[in-house]
């Protein structure tokens, strides 16, 4: 097999879906993975990469579309990067993140045939965030021809370098200035313009990592799926009142729906949502939301699952697997702000919640109060020192009954697992957003005393290759 070589043109038949959004097509037995590709497509490509045993291709034409494609609704599509399906049949998605699933277990976690349950879909596929952080930038993202366009005509229509949109793939010194959205809501996009205008109005510039000055950084927008509360959070570097005020006055008779507004101020170069200090500016600086019986207050910076009618899905599954009876002592690892304690609770003795984060374990307290729930403790730690040397704490709860484990993305530190062995407990619950750490977590888990029952992938994010899985684990 003599493999292509870069820049090669040629024609290829997409086989099958791969991890990340990318497509596989075979030549010859050589792997090329082909970004934005479908299966069933036969399409023109030119290779950009190759190495020894596979290589990636960039589509020049579509000679057949896949009967799996649908037209996007999203005028970015292909460019943003933050919908990579979205040209993608609904059901065909979920068809392929179901595999993802099987198909990590199989290979990272060695698991023969794993029992994975019919994946569980989302009801909406449009306007199913609660959540969506944009972010400023002084360059604007375009294309060949429109950037060979806007050289042409820059020095007739100069325009204020200040842009407000979603980083593309790869480019975090740029943004794609956006003018809508179908993620959130219109009320959403609605902000998005206002506030780029009342920005380049102002004559404030955007904030440079460079000379780690300007003003304007991030704009966040937090939407109650249940309540209808609206929060509209602008990321500063620098605190500026009177600016604040107006915009919040102007914003507020733009979109009469907003209910809060807050200014988050960041003065450090790390160029992240969050900041030194927050400032209410209009209404209470919380919004509502509510999940199974339980309302939860959520500030600018908690954490909260993004898809408020899927996170009930999950949960419940994660319930349903726990095989709760009302008598069991579980133990929540990686609790954040204790979404998941507090569904659980009403079918608990007690729920003991770890978070390494002492903001969230202050969320999580707050809205165990606020819910009038009286069996849920919440402690703040590194998970490994908790479960492995500071463990006097759980000479004052029982041994627990159940495990609920829901880590980051990068899964759980090896010195976790072993602290998990030794609490020897009879049923896991582990919920992951990357079934590849999750698979590899598991099968450390197995190789010990436990055994895999069952895995059941929920679709949290439509339109991207991302996907949540719970996973059943047994003590043998």
């Amino acid at each position: 097999m003599i493999p292509p070589r870069k820049n090669d043109e040629l024609t290829v038949e997409i086989s099958s879906a791969a991890f990340e959004g990318k497509s596989v097509a075979r030549v010859d037995g050589y792997v090329l993975f082909v970004e934005g590709a479908v299966p069933g497509d036969v399409a023109l490509v030119r290779i950009i990469k190759t190495r020894k045993q596979h290589g990636e291709a960039k589509i020049l034409q579509l000679v057949t579309p896949s009967p799996l494609r649908v037209s996007p609704r999203c005028p970015y599509v292909g460019t943003c990067g933050g919908c990579k399906w979205q040209h993608v049949d609904y059901s065909a998605q979920l068809r392929f993140k179901e595999q993802q699933v099987r198909e990590s277990f199989e290979r990272i976690g060695g698991f023969r045939s794993p029992d994975v349950l019919p994946i569980i879909g989302s009801d909406e596929i449009f306007f199913y965030r609660n959540k969506m952080e944009f972010s400023f930038s002084e360059k604007n993202w375009k294309s060949e021809i429109e950037n060979r366009k806007s050289t042409i005509s820059q020095d007739f229509a100069p325009q204020p370098p200040v842009y407000l949109g979603l980083h593309v793939p790869r480019r975090y010194d740029k943004v794609l200035d956006i003018q809508e959205c179908h993620l959130q809501s219109v009320e959403s996009t609605s902000i998005l313009n206002f506030t780029r205008a009342f920005a380049r109005a102002s004559g404030l510039p955007v904030y440079s990592s460079e000379a780690h000055a300007g003003y304007f950084r991030f704009l966040v927008v937090r939407q109650s799926k249940r309540t209808g509360d609206l929060m509209v959070n602008l990321v500063t570097f620098e605190d500026r009142p009177n600016v604040m005020r107006q915009y919040a006055k102007e914003l507020r008779r733009e979109v009469p729906s907003v209910t809060t507004v807050v200014n988050t101020i960041n003065e450090q170069k790390a160029q992240i949502a969050f900041g030194d200090r927050e400032q209410v500016i209009y209404g209470d600086g919380v919004i509502r939301e509510k999940l199974g019986r339980h309302m939860f207050m959520i500030s600018a910076a908690s954490f909260f699952q993004t898809n408020t009618a899927q996170a009930e899905k999950l949960y419940g599954v994660a319930r349903e697997f726990a095989g709760l009876t009302g008598a069991e002592t579980v133990f929540d690892l990686y609790s954040g702000t204790g979404t998941i304690a507090l569904f659980i609770s009403d079918r608990s003795a007690n729920v003991v919640g770890i978070d390494s984060l002492e903001r969230s374990v202050r969320d999580a307290e707050l809205n165990t109060r606020n819910n009038g729930v009286k069996n849920c403790a919440f402690l703040v730690g590194d998970m490994k020192d908790r479960l492995t040397k500071d463990t006097g704490w759980m000479k004052s709860f029982p041994k627990p009954d159940v495990l609920l484990i829901d880590p980051p993305r990068s899964g759980m530190h090896p010195g976790v697992v072993d602290g998990i062995l030794k609490l020897d407990v009879p049923r896991i619950v582990y919920i992951s957003c990357n079934p590849v750490t999750q698979a590899r977590d598991v099968a450390l888990l197995c190789r010990g005393r436990y055994r895999l029952l069952k895995l059941q992938p929920v679709d949290m994010f439509p339109h991207t290759y991302h996907i949540e899985c719970v996973a059943l684990i047994e003590r043998v």
